[in-house]
């Protein structure tokens, strides 16, 4: 059977997100401030072991004891908060203990099937290139979707010597290690001046990343390849190692990694990265049917013995209709919509576009998690039409309107994520990156009426640590981060003094009231009616019998009131000009 959708407000972070460890967060929740404000709480990957991709490289699911304790959970079980985590379907990381076993035992590993070996897994669909790993044919190639340049494989040393590549979609990173005197002992007939002169060169040319290939080693050339051999040993890994699901062993350690989330005070799994999973030689490597329906039918009856609700995250433009075919299969999704829609309402004065959603939404009884930011970026292009063998199926917003809306985030300091195709060219913008409060131009009224809509939306409104407090965009942290930084303008740890200095804001106390009425009144609890109005104000009424709650906005002077029916009789009205 498959459980009930928690209900009320979510709160969204990282468990440093505010100070150094959950135990702040838990804190500040235990503040009079957040009294029956949240009664769920998504906390982010780093909450286990992790090394990269901010917690979504995963190592194991034990706890993090540097971020999280487990007086932290009894505290929050205290408090009635219930919790959601990810299992990130896809990847482990290259430091895990499954990987690791495998990089140690080779072939002899009870792991070796674990991951996907890229070589036999397209053994029979392409030809072996000059560099030991095969290239698929070009009609594979075509249907493969790309998340970085170039083909998705890292070439990992075994045992035997032998260098093997395995599937890797997301993150990939080579170290070479600098060589010390004890790790060429094993060479013979080798003086100590000779070892130190080796040394010397391997370290010089490692440091400026010369290709292992193209070192002179002048007159200890004789012992290049054993050198080499050392030096290639040695090597260390940073990434993300698709999973083969093809696996029992990998079956086995989803189940088990449920069952730990529950016994954490889960009730809800967020399936990260689940439409990369399966995986078909010559068949689109995004979404793949019906193999993907398998797997999430699979992974449904594992999580309902545990008490669990899974939460697919799919994100894919509106034209593929991919969420609607999730939803009609019995799950909730994340209403990747929404943000983008919303910023568009506000920044033009229109309902159009989000009523229609709306009207959708109730229409086929689409389950959702909406928000306004989250760790992610604002994905704007999900709401894009696509043309599907000869038929057009309308995006949320047309084309032009979607370049608008990105260029005025632009404008206002965002920046962007890139996809590739398989040459390595870039293909499209994936995502921009901004704090929700910047993507509206920093302008508290929008801010606070986007909250008051969002929390009269369908579904479970899951809140941002950063939006509630009206973070803008972190660009020392960006920057900080390098290239791949542009999430971290989203990600801001506050402090206990930021926490401080924030409750005492107008603009945070009026989203703490909002989402007081929604996380109690048993309205939201019934069925949303859209009410006839013109495309410059939104109505928006909840009656669950006796208890109703009605929004009233003005989407160009960003003005609304909240008006509620409790069912004791009480009455109440929020006004915000």
């Amino acid at each position: 059977m498959t459980p009930e959708i928690p209900r009320g407000v979510m709160l969204n972070a990282y468990p440093d997100s505010i100070g150094r460890h959950l135990a702040d967060t838990v804190q500040m929740l235990k503040r009079p401030e957040f009294d029956n404000t949240f009664s769920l709480f998504y906390i982010l990957p780093t909450f286990f072991n992790s090394d990269l991709d901010r917690g979504f490289s995963v190592i194991d699911y034990e706890l993090n004891h540097e971020l999280v304790s487990e007086s932290d959970l009894v505290d929050l079980q205290a408090l009635g908060i219930e919790l959601k985590f990810d299992l990130v379907l896809n990847h482990l990381s290259v430091g895990s203990p499954q990987f690791q076993n495998m990089l140690q035992n080779g072939d002899a590993s009870p792991y070796r099937d674990f991951f996907i070996d890229w070589n036999e897994f397209w053994q029979d669909y392409g030809e072996m290139g000059p560099e030991a790993y095969v290239i698929p044919d070009q009609e594979c190639l075509d249907v493969l979707f790309m998340r970085k340049p170039g083909l998705p494989i890292l070439k990992v040393r075994f045992p035997d010597g032998t260098d093997r590549p395995y599937w890797n979609t997301f993150y990939q990173e080579v170290n070479y290690q600098e060589l010390v005197v004890e790790d060429l002992s094993e060479i013979e007939s080798l003086s100590a001046p000779h070892v130190e002169e080796i040394i010397q060169i391997a370290n010089t040319a490692l440091a400026e990343e010369k290709p292992i290939a193209d070192i002179d080693w002048g007159h200890h050339s004789t012992h290049a390849s054993q050198v080499v051999e050392v030096i290639e040993r040695k090597r260390q890994y940073l990434g993300q190692m698709d999973l083969n699901a093809r696996s029992e062993k990998v079956w086995e350690f989803y189940d088990q990694t449920l069952a730990r989330l529950r016994d954490y005070g889960a009730t809800m799994v967020r399936l990260d990265a689940f439409a990369y999973l399966h995986k078909e030689p010559c068949k689109p490597n995004f979404f793949n049917k019906p193999g993907t329906w398998d797997y999430l039918d699979r992974l449904k009856d594992m999580a309902g013995k545990h008490g669990l609700t899974l939460l697919p995250e799919i994100h894919s433009e509106f034209g593929y209709g991919l969420h609607e075919e999730v939803a009609c299969r019995g799950f909730p999704i994340y209403d990747f919509f929404f943000p983008g829609l919303l910023i568009d309402a506000l920044d033009r004065g229109t309902s159009r576009n989000l009523l229609r959603w709306i009207g959708e939404l109730l229409e086929k009884d689409i389950r959702t998690v909406n928000m306004l930011g989250c760790h992610d970026g604002i994905p704007v292009l999900d709401l894009r039409g696509k043309d599907i063998l000869g038929l057009t199926r309308e995006g949320l917003l047309s084309d032009e309107e979607i370049d608008a809306t990105i260029e005025r985030i632009m404008d206002r300091g965002g920046r962007v994520k890139n996809l590739y195709g398989p040459d390595g060219q870039k293909i499209a913008y994936y995502q921009v990156n901004a704090t929700f409060f910047s993507a509206l131009g920093e302008d508290e009224r929008k801010l606070r009426l986007a909250r008051a809509i969002q929390l009269f939306m369908p579904g479970i409104p899951q809140v941002w640590y950063l939006d509630l407090f009206a973070g803008a965009n972190d660009y020392a942290a960006a920057d900080q981060a390098g290239t791949a930084g542009h999430k971290e303008i989203n990600r801001t740890t506050l402090s206990q003094e930021d926490i401080d200095q924030g409750l005492n804001r107008i603009i945070v106390q009026d989203q703490l009231r909002l989402l007081k009425l929604r996380n109690a009144s048993e309205a939201f609890n019934g069925e949303l009616e859209i009410g006839d109005t013109d495309d410059r104000h939104l109505d928006m009424t909840w009656t669950n019998g006796a208890s109703t709650a009605r929004l009233c906005a003005d989407l160009l002077d960003f003005g609304f009131t909240v008006e509620c029916s409790h069912g004791n009789g009480e009455t109440s009205l929020l006004s915000f000009a």
